[in-house]
């Protein structure tokens, strides 16, 4: 049976499926990243793992991947195949693409960056489905942003396109690893509002989720951490729309699985900061942790239609 291999690596762990042609998962499996063990040995798990499923297809399918997909966070020039940079996993300029296919026989590999890859899938088969341009905002440990029109991502003259963790929302805010103060990420991502809620609450283990429970429970301390995490958000992503004039914005990571307790106040938020801008319908992500996986498969399936119409 016809399929590609689709990998998403993550700063712990990988998560990887055979897809078929019809977008159908044959075969998923997860394995530790083992970024502990430094940068060449991630590279080499990577590679063993890659090789494990094209294997995994020919034993059970009657034959190999013919191609894969591989979707890696940081800094990634796609065009070249290169994972140019990522602080969790150490690596810089990583021929990734090619390290990948000479492990796999030659196959075509398409090389991507995670959030914009979990993006392409939420726009062509997630909440995006249908919408011509969305904007995909994950609020985990940081804050990313993937741009879509119709059908594809947009990476950027640089492939830097969709970072809105760093639009500064608050001059005055907490400092950045990027350099600058007041970044939405660190005021509105998963791990802002953990590290405010275990101060607030004097419990340095609380986390985001903790802090979502406390505010459905009606904390005062919670529902003000919440209030600033919720205001700042919607500042960056009022910026964001007022740019990109997206249709439809999801929501998706770590915190937006608060549900209603953060889509609710952000609707009403974002509704109260809009002026001449079109409001877009603001959703969750429907595709979870899997967002990913599932992009990579279809960034493959797209590499070999590019290549057949050349």
């Amino acid at each position: 049976m016809r399929h590609v291999i689709a990998l998403d690596v993550g700063g712990t762990g990988m998560k990887a499926a055979l897809v078929g042609s019809d977008g159908s998962l044959l075969h998923e499996a997860r394995r530790a990243t083992g970024r502990d063990r430094g940068a060449e040995a991630v590279v080499e798990t990577i590679l063993g793992f890659a090789a494990d499923l094209y294997a995994y297809g020919e034993e059970h399918f009657g034959e190999g991947a013919v191609a894969a997909g591989v979707a890696v966070p940081g800094i990634v020039d796609a065009e070249r195949g290169i994972a140019v940079y990522a602080a969790n996993l150490g690596w810089r300029d990583v021929p990734l693409r090619a390290l990948i296919g000479e492990r796999l026989g030659g196959i075509p590999v398409a090389l991507g960056h995670d959030v914009r890859t979990g993006g392409l899938a939420e726009g062509r088969i997630g909440a995006g489905r249908g919408a011509d341009r969305f904007l995909f905002v994950p609020l985990g440990t940081g804050i990313a942003g993937a741009i879509g029109i119709g059908g594809t991502i947009e990476a950027g003259a640089h492939g830097c396109a969709g970072e809105i963790g760093h639009v500064v929302v608050r001059p005055d805010g907490p400092e950045c690893g990027c350099g600058q103060r007041g970044c939405l990420e660190t005021l509105a991502s998963a791990g802002a509002v953990s590290r405010a809620w275990a101060s607030a609450s004097g419990d340095p283990e609380a986390d985001a989720a903790d802090c979502a429970k406390a505010v459905a429970s009606g904390d005062p301390a919670a529902l003000e951490v919440w209030r600033n995490a919720v205001d700042a958000l919607a500042a960056g992503l009022v910026t964001a729309l007022t740019l990109l004039d997206p249709r439809t914005l999801i929501i998706g990571g770590g915190l937006a699985e608060a549900g209603e307790t953060l889509f609710t106040p952000l609707r009403a938020a974002v509704e109260e900061r809009v002026t001449f801008q079109k409001l877009p319908h603001i959703v969750p992500a429907a595709l979870g942790d899997t967002a990913g996986c599932l992009g990579a498969g279809l960034l493959a399936w797209d590499l070999l239609s590019t290549e057949v119409s050349a």
